[in-house]
């Protein structure tokens, strides 16, 4: 008798509750199960097979929850060898099978050794086209060698060693019999998570900033009202990725329940996000949350004009960097504070800033990424670039006093094209040991190698900042 090789196997297994998915921004995820099994006294084994396809092996554990001592793990074994029609042939080299095929309208069945297992199906059984068996070869009854045969295969049994699903196999030693709860914990890849914001603003003054959180499970296994977790923060991991346990570092229990139904803690030195009631993460699923809502937050926009932002440190030499025709960058800046209608630590995410026009429809301006900002911490995001207002930079002058003196003299214009006055900021960077030796307006020297001059322009107003500096090194 052959089988068709659409037939599979089920492996019984104790059905997991009380899930608990952990995940982190790194791409990977630790899941707890609780999970009931009907033991019997002395050596056995038990199996489940309802796990995540990207399971790491070595990070699986197994406890008793019902006693400590109820039973002894002799042995562990991850089975991965799953059945798919490549995997039953390469199994069956050697062995009987059966072979439809359609030759006009008529059907012809070959039987005989397979000889070898085919590089790929091509094709689809269910309709008009049949499957080609690339690379296949069968020595029939009669003798003949058939190479790459369209239709339709058939084996006699699904070879040993094949599974239907991913399955865990525990060698167990128990003291007693009875049912038994267990904890079953392990990592997994092919499960994320990333925070992403809108900051919308309401005017000049302040905006709204929403926070939204994207679950991303590709791990090959679904979770059924599960309590979800989401750890933020940079944990270090050896690559490639191997288990470290499940012990975890004391949490401060300290948390801030935000209306969204996410509590935050902080873990270590990350921070732990715990949604506030079940959720189903299935299978190849993309899952939104809301993480925060702060209304009337207050924020500042800036137009800075950084002609080095990029190159890095500037070096006087008779090359010329940053010069010609600037637009100034357009920054928007908040504080991250409970007085500022936020107050919890941001993970990692893009932010995208809109507005309203006059028309009551928002508008996209830009769009930034922060990295994981604890509260209290001032954001900063560059949006885009001014479209009014305008900018100028040259070097009007270079003298090499010695090999390792020169001085240089710059021009920088700002044109406010603009019917409303603006403030704009210029950053001139340096290096090495240098001394402004004139200047048409003052400056505040913010670090050792950066100086900002402020302009305030009035609408339609032209300024020119000109200084000459001396750099030694």
């Amino acid at each position: 008798m052959f089988w068709n090789m659409a037939i599979g196997i089920a492996l019984s297994s104790a059905a997991a509750t009380g899930t608990e998915v952990t995940i982190y921004n790194q791409g990977f995820g630790l899941i707890k199960e609780s999970r009931q099994f009907e033991l019997k006294q002395g050596r056995q084994t038990v199996s489940v097979e309802d796990v995540a396809s990207m399971i790491e092996p070595s990070s699986v554990g197994i406890r008793s929850l019902t006693g400590p001592n109820s039973f002894e793990v002799l042995e562990q074994n991850y089975q991965f060898d799953l059945i798919n029609p490549l995997a039953i042939l390469n199994k069956s080299v050697g062995q009987r099978i059966r072979f439809i095929r359609t030759i006009g309208s008529q059907k012809d069945v070959l039987e005989g050794i397979l000889m070898s297992s085919p590089t790929a199906i091509v094709g689809s059984a269910d309709g008009g086209s049949q499957q080609t068996y690339n690379g296949m070869v069968i020595k029939t009854d009669d003798g003949r060698i058939v190479l790459n045969p369209t239709g339709e295969v058939e084996v006699k049994s699904i070879p040993d060693g094949l599974i239907s699903k991913p399955t865990l196999l525990w060698d167990l030693n128990a003291t007693k019999a009875g049912s038994n709860s267990v904890e079953l914990s392990y990592l997994t890849q092919g499960i994320n998570w990333n925070a992403d914001y809108v900051f919308t603003l309401n005017g000049d003054k302040d905006g709204d900033l929403k926070g939204w959180v994207t679950v991303n499970n590709q791990s090959g296994a679904t979770f059924t009202d599960a309590k979800m977790k989401l750890l933020a923060g940079d944990v270090a991991r050896v690559q490639p990725p191997r288990g470290r346990g499940f012990g975890g570092g004391a949490a401060d229990m300290a948390m801030m329940k935000s209306e969204a139904g996410f509590a935050e803690e902080s873990l270590f030195e990350y921070h732990l996000y715990t949604l506030q009631r079940p959720a189903s993460i299935r299978n190849k699923e993309i899952k939104q949350l809301s993480l925060l809502e702060g209304k009337g937050v207050k924020y500042e926009k800036k137009l800075v004009i950084d002609a080095l932002r990029g190159f890095g440190v500037y070096y006087p030499n008779e090359g010329q960097v940053g010069i010609g025709n600037i637009k100034p960058l357009v920054l928007v800046e908040f504080v991250n504070s409970k007085e500022n209608g936020l107050g919890m630590p941001l993970p990692q995410g893009k932010v995208k800033v809109y507005q309203r026009d006059k028309s009551g429809s928002v508008q996209m301006l830009g769009e930034d990424q922060i990295d994981h900002t604890p509260k209290d911490e001032k954001l900063t995001l560059a949006v885009g670039r001014s479209f009014d207002v305008v900018a100028s930079r040259k070097r009007t002058n270079f003298r090499r006093i010695s090999d390792r003196v020169v001085e240089e003299t710059f021009e920088i214009e700002v044109r406010n094209r603009k019917e409303t006055p603006e403030t704009v900021y210029v950053m001139e960077r340096k290096w090495g040991d240098w001394e402004v030796l004139s200047k048409t307006m003052a400056f505040d020297k913010l670090d050792s190698t950066t100086m900002q001059f402020t302009l305030k322009l009035k609408a339609g107003e032209v300024q020119k900042v000109t200084y000459t500096v001396r750099t030694t090194w």
